[in-house]
Order: C-alpha cells, then structure tokens, then sequence
C-alpha cells in the first residue's frame, strides 16, 4: 500500500487519504478488534482517525465515550505522532458550547484518548442559542492552551459557517480548517449546492462521513432479505429503485477493476474532490477494501457514469 500522504490546508498535518472512522469501537468491534484494525489500518501506511466524544452512545449498554477509550489505550503504546487524531464535541445540538463546557469536555476526551492534545476537534453539533462569536472565541481558547491544535466543524449551517469565519477573521482567532459534511453517491445535493462552495471560498478539506451511506454502497444489500440486519434501520432510506440503480453502477465499476463497490465509492468521492472520506470497518477483514479506494484510478467516463446513475440525489 503506498505511503501517499495528503496536506490539510492551512496546516502542517500531512494525512492518509481515508479517514478511519472509529464509530464501530466499542459496538460492533471490541477493544481486540480494534487494536487489530488500527494496527493493520496503520501497517498500510493509515495515519488518520476520526471520533466523537459520545461514539457510540446509540449501542447497547453504552454511555459514550467507548470509541475514545479503545483508541486511547492502543494510543498509549504508540508514538504519538503516529497518528491524526480527530474528535468532535457532542453530538447534542442543546450543548451549551461555552467555553467552560468546552474546557470540560476537551479534558474528558484527553484523558479518554491518552493523549495531550488533540490534532483536529470539532463542533459536532451547532447550538444556534449560543451566538457564533462565543463559539469562535471558545474554541480559539482551546487552541491557544494547547488542548487542540486545529479547529473544524460539522453539521452547522453554511450561513453559520460563514459567521464564524467572518468573527474569527476579524478578531483574529483561529480559524477552521474542516469541515465534515454528509456526503456520499445517494446523499449529494446537501453538500454540492451548499457546503462546497463554503469549502472553497475558505481553502477547507472535506472529510464527509457516511462516506458508503452507512453500508449501502458496499452493494451488500440487493434485496428485502438483506436488509434484516442490525443495521437496517440506517440504509433502508436509500433501499428503493433509485439508490439500486447506483448500487448496480458501483458493482459494474467494480467488476472491471475486480475490487470491490466500496471501493468505487471511496474512490468517487476523492475524485469528486474530497480530501478523505470517513470509512468505518468493524473487523480486520474489511480494511482492504477501503484502503484499495486510495490507489482506484477511475477513469472520467467511469467517474461520469457514477455521477449520473446518482443524479436524482444531487
């Protein structure tokens, strides 16, 4: 697997170009698991991780904050600088956001991750009750005591976005160098009409998560039956002739560069343009098809035909 290392704008981080999401840790991997996927995840040259602070707080029994403690104690025997970590704050859009509750959180994911400081944190969630200016200065605090080193944001409105931007020039605080749309070949019009253009106007990387809408992409569900699995309830939206269609397209892709459809559908994404797209494994197994998808040259009549199969959702 090559070493290929890509430079988020406006920093010194040089990242793998798939962003490993972890929200599987502590739910459908165990600890061993996930030592096992971040060891092998890294051996083939991955170097960027991506968490929340309430991962996984929607699985049986958990509380949040599981994801960040299985990654911290695999962090603890690593150097530290072996890896980009990226967390988020609440997934809670009522959080208050204040700097004394961001201090408090910030210290909560440190001490769950083992680690000093924190490469790249983000505003989860918005709280349009707390004016952006305040959330702006909240969060420079951060950086300046060195709890983070940058700044992104998802899931606040583009308008939102361009609030902050404008406050942080102006005072001169730090500024986002991210953002974390919802993005992938059944859900485009959010980020095409909208937050691309606050990503270009602002020099930003993408990281778009649900990067293969929460499984449907890898083409394992091509019929009713299929879908009697735990994760049902998260690809049914896109279970319909529409969302099959682009499923088929991927398969035909595939098929011709014998890889499999997550794959294409990764490797869509980074030619559309993303900086590394989110991609979650829950075994050691299926790592290799989402590393393939950072080597997946498509050719632009494939690229086209993906774009178009997936035009009624952009």
């Amino acid at each position: 697997m090559t070493q290929q290392r890509v430079t988020i704008p406006q920093t010194d981080l040089d990242v793998f170009p798939l962003n490993l999401g972890t929200n599987t840790f502590g739910w459908t991997a165990d600890k061993p698991t996930a030592h096992r996927i971040l060891d092998a995840y890294c051996d083939a040259g991955g170097n960027f991780l991506d968490t929340a602070d309430t991962y996984p707080h929607w699985a049986p029994n958990a509380v949040g904050g599981e994801s960040e403690a299985v990654i911290g104690s695999w962090l603890a025997r690593q150097p530290r600088d072996r890896v980009v970590v990226a967390t988020k704050v609440r997934d809670f859009p009522q959080a208050p956001q204040t700097l004394d509750y961001l201090q408090s959180q910030v210290k909560e994911s440190l001490r769950r991750l083992q680690a000093d400081y924190i490469d790249l944190y983000y505003g989860h969630f918005d709280n349009t009750e707390v004016p952006i200016a305040d959330q702006a200065r909240a969060f420079d605090e951060l950086v300046t005591a060195g709890h983070i080193r940058y700044i992104g944001l998802s899931n606040y409105s583009p308008d939102r976005m361009r609030e902050w931007f404008r406050v942080a020039r102006k005072e001169n605080l730090a500024l986002p160098v991210a953002i974390q749309p919802h993005y992938n070949l059944v859900r485009r019009a959010d980020y095409e009409n909208t937050y691309r253009a606050v990503a270009e106007e602002n020099n930003l990387a993408v990281f778009p998560y649900f990067g293969l809408a929460a499984g449907f992409l890898t083409g394992k569900y091509r019929t009713e039956a299929d879908l009697e699995t735990e994760r049902k309830n998260h690809v049914s939206e896109y279970f319909n002739a529409d969302g099959l269609r682009v499923v088929d397209q991927l398969v035909e892709v595939a098929q011709h560069h014998q890889v499999q459809p997550a794959s294409v559908a990764l490797a869509w994404l980074l030619a559309r343009g993303v900086t590394a797209p989110i991609a979650s494994a829950r075994t050691v197994e299926q790592l290799p098809a989402l590393l393939e998808a950072t080597t997946l040259q498509l050719s632009d009549e494939e690229v086209r035909l993906l774009t178009e199969a997936s035009e009624i959702f952009a």
